[in-house]
């Protein structure tokens, strides 16, 4: 969709960042300052424009507030995609929410002879601006997609989450890797009963 109001970086960031816990595994890579640092690192849309990070002047500070924030903020993430197929409103609600909390305002912006909005915050916290970089660009994909394109892995040993930006809408699997082997095991079960 190009003229969706959200990018495909923001939608990764906010996914990624729900996959920072991986609840069948009981893995949880955001339990460090540093984790959370790499995090960012990883994902420049999650820093504020004026932050030090983006402008190369040093060094970026967390704290372990910014952590426990951010962690709170992937819980709201993770539910938003968990529910927004099955609960609308409720994941609706979530956003609104933590749209509130983070201060988020929207923007109109122009250049190149396009214009868009875009959803920031009045205030510098790194945690307030991952809130409306990823809280707004799952509103836009609900908004212009449609909620059931936010979802939860197929995969019975999975629980990572997804958003689908494809054409046809009908993903199933966070990755290539658990849609085989998903069809491996459709495979082996129909061999089987053979």
């Amino acid at each position: 969709m190009l003229d969706a109001c959200y990018t495909t970086s923001a939608v990764q960031t906010a996914v990624d960042l729900a996959n920072t816990l991986r609840p069948i595994k009981g893995e949880d890579a955001l339990e460090t300052v540093e984790q959370l640092r790499d995090f960012l690192d990883d994902h420049p849309t999650a820093e504020p424009p004026s932050s030090p990070a983006n402008h190369g002047t040093g060094p970026r500070h967390l704290t372990h507030a910014d952590l426990t924030e951010a962690r709170a903020l992937r819980e709201t993430v993770r539910a938003v995609l968990e529910r927004a197929n099955t609960d609308a409103d409720e994941a609706a609600d979530l956003i609104n929410d933590g749209l509130r909390r983070s201060r988020a305002t929207p923007v109109l912006r122009h250049e190149d002879g396009r214009w868009w909005t875009e959803v920031t915050s009045d205030t510098d916290r790194r945690s307030a601006h991952l809130a409306t970089t990823t809280l707004s660009a799952l509103a836009s994909v609900i908004a212009t997609l449609g909620p059931a394109r936010l979802g939860v892995c197929a995969g019975p040993s999975c629980r990572a989450t997804f958003v689908d930006l494809s054409r046809n809408g009908s993903k199933q699997y966070c990755t290539r890797t658990c849609a085989h082997r998903a069809s491996v095991a459709a495979y082996r079960s129909r061999i089987s009963t053979r």
